[in-house]
């Protein structure tokens, strides 16, 4: 049975390095990246300023109050789940070690 083994070597088997140990982080990293290059390439919004507008008769209706773009929202929210997914895997990995 050992006769292959050197005095003091001991052959145990090494459990396979899971895929998702590598797919998730690296899924996390990709929607973060992937996120902020949205959200920079969206920063341009056109903001129109008024004080008053006397003789109108269109009410204004804005966009949701924020003076981000449409973009820009989907972008940063693409980079929080990654962030969110990246932090759920150290988490993981650090509660797995103990």
């Amino acid at each position: 049975m050992g006769e292959h083994n050197a005095a003091g070597e001991h052959n145990t088997p090494r459990p396979a390095r899971k895929l998702a140990t590598v797919v998730v982080p690296l899924l996390g990293l990709i929607a973060v990246v992937a996120g902020v290059i949205v959200a920079w390439s969206n920063l341009e919004t056109n903001v129109g300023w008024f004080a008053y507008a006397p003789l109108s008769n269109e009410v204004f209706v804005g966009d949701n109050g924020s003076f981000v773009s449409k973009g820009t929202q989907l972008g940063l929210g693409i980079a929080g789940l990654g962030l969110l997914v990246l932090a759920f895997w150290a988490g993981f990995a650090i509660g797995r070690r103990r």
